[in-house]
């Protein structure tokens, strides 16, 4: 870390920018990302947070953080695209592979109510042999049984429906949400550098595409999420382009509901990575709160990274615990285990000194009872 006088300056010129309101460039990104340390990052973070994610239910000393009582269904491992990073999927040829039937999505879905939870999160490998006819199925199934908030269908999924179908992207959108379809979660973006892609899902869309669909999905009146997977082949200036190109669309749409930063977890992968550290993980969650200034929300990462530092990263930008994770297969997968209930979830919130609150997708707070 570079702490010569003139380092020092112009990291004081860098924080003035930030807290007087004012947007930083690439340039001044890099620097603030390579020079500065820890605890200027999280102090600048922690202020910000408290400006863009105020709430007027905020009680003194003691601000809102947000939690999602949710289910991660994988309604198929089935997928062609091999990706380098993933010990969840199956090829098509492969022992182990499945898809849930009717019967046993709607048995999920009722186990998710009846613990409070107001969305299903359901992502899918990218299964060669089921047509878009058989998605909409799936959609109509649901909305005709269950009173949940369905935020399914990942950007890639969803160029892969297309390209099965030979439809626009937009179409098959269109058609989705016409099905059922609520809200588009952020998956499958990794790493938004076509460089990167190519080497560690050289079979998923382009990074442009990723964005486009997004902004598709945005201007046909769905809010979604974002996110990043980090840790893996990336450079640090591929994790900085990935902030802005994401903050580009969201100048333009302002459908992003959240950002949702998580470390690459190497095991049982076919990428031989470290696993990062923990201040690797709160470096650059709190370059996130810092970068996307028109983002409400930073969500914290307990899956990857543990309860304790989640509870530390409340203080590093993150003013979102994320979900209570009734089910998780992906993440399990490469062998990861961390567990927590929602009386876990409002506990960790509380000795941190925040107000826990349960909310839906679109950040719109649950009633407390």
């Amino acid at each position: 870390m570079n702490t010569s006088p003139q380092s020092d300056a112009r990291l004081t010129d860098i924080a003035a920018l930030i807290r007087s309101g004012e947007r930083i460039n690439r340039d001044n990104v890099l620097y603030l990302y390579e020079h500065a340390d820890l605890f200027l990052l999280g102090r600048l973070a922690h202020e910000q947070r408290l400006i863009r994610a105020a709430r007027p239910e905020d009680l003194p000393g003691a601000p809102v953080v947000s939690y999602v009582v949710d289910r991660n269904i994988n309604y198929s491992n089935i997928c062609v695209c091999g990706c380098r990073f993933c010990a969840f999927f199956k090829a098509p040829d492969k022992e182990g592979g499945y898809v849930l039937s009717h019967q046993e999505l709607g048995q999920k879905i009722e186990e998710t109510l009846a613990l409070g939870g107001t969305q299903i999160l359901m992502q899918g490998g990218h299964h060669p042999d089921l047509d878009l006819a058989w998605y909409e199925d799936m959609l109509r199934f649901i909305k005709g049984n269950s009173p949940i908030h369905i935020h399914a269908f990942s950007p890639p999924e969803i160029a892969h429906f297309a390209q099965l179908e030979r439809l626009t992207t937009k179409d098959v959108i269109a058609r989705l949400i016409a099905a059922g379809l609520d809200s588009i979660p952020g998956g499958g973006a990794e790493i938004l550098v076509d460089e990167v892609r190519s080497k560690v899902s050289p079979n998923k869309c382009s990074a442009s595409q990723w964005l486009a669909i997004m902004e598709e999905a945005h201007s046909l009146g769905l809010r979604t999420t974002a996110t990043m997977m980090f840790g893996h082949e990336e450079r640090t200036e591929d994790r900085i382009d990935h902030l802005l190109a994401l903050r580009e669309v969201q100048d333009r749409t302002g459908g992003f509901t959240a950002f949702i930063p998580w470390t690459f977890q190497p095991e049982n992968t076919a990428i031989d990575a470290r696993p990062l550290t923990s201040v690797e993980y709160l470096r650059l969650l709190a370059l996130s709160r810092l970068v996307l200034d028109n983002f409400t929300n930073l969500q914290v990462s307990w899956v990857t990274m543990g309860p304790k530092i989640a509870q530390l990263a409340l203080r590093f930008g993150g003013n979102d615990f994320g979900s209570t994770m009734i089910e998780e297969n992906v993440v399990a997968a490469a062998g990861v285990h961390f567990r927590l209930s929602q009386a876990d979830i409002r506990k960790i919130v509380a000795e941190a000194g925040f107000t826990p609150r349960q909310r839906a997708m679109a950040y719109d707070l649950v009633p407390e009872v």
